[in-house]
């Protein structure tokens, strides 16, 4: 209580009394000059090349290699169709949270690019196993099929990780 009788009221809150921020994207081209924008450029660049890179390997390990093509194949198309909505405007129209979306799809796609870099990482290393194909022993990959798996595996780490490290040298 105060002198004169009266309750005294309670400090504010520090916290309620900021406002929440508030991140928007931009649309149309403005969408570019953003680290949003520019991730998905590089998702379309970097799930392109790894998808031309396996298919031209001729898919040597299908069990392995068939996660990797799913993977650039679906995040391109999927970066294709987000970088157009944001590019035509449509986000404007449709009501939903895209911050969030623009984190959720970015965190999905770098999960997902990590384990199809561990994936054809694991079929680059297989390049000296012998396996028996017709009763005479022949490399799993051939030199051929090692180089394309290795500018792969390294389209891959540097697409997510935007560095390279050298450790795949003999």
């Amino acid at each position: 209580m105060s002198a004169g009788g009266a309750a005294v009221p309670p400090p504010p809150n520090p916290a309620v009394s900021f406002p929440a921020p508030r991140v928007t994207l931009p649309a149309g081209p403005d969408i570019l000059r953003t680290y949003s924008g520019a991730f998905v450029c590089l998702e379309i660049v970097f799930g392109g090349l790894v998808w031309i890179l396996v298919a031209s390997s001729n898919v040597p390990l299908p069990l392995l290699q068939g996660w990797v093509m799913f993977v650039s194949v679906t995040a391109f198309v999927l970066s294709l169709v987000f970088l157009g909505m944001f590019l035509s405007g449509m986000v404007t129209q449709i009501d939903a949270n895209w911050n969030f979306l623009d984190f959720a799809y970015h965190f999905t796609v770098f999960v997902f690019y990590f384990g199809a870099f561990l994936l054809e990482a694991a079929t680059t290393s297989l390049h000296d196993l012998h396996c028996n194909r017709t009763a005479t022993l022949q490399p799993l990959l051939n030199d051929n099929q090692y180089n394309i798996n290795v500018a792969a595996t390294y389209t891959l780490e540097g697409g997510k990780f935007l560095f390279t490290n050298n450790r795949h040298q003999k």
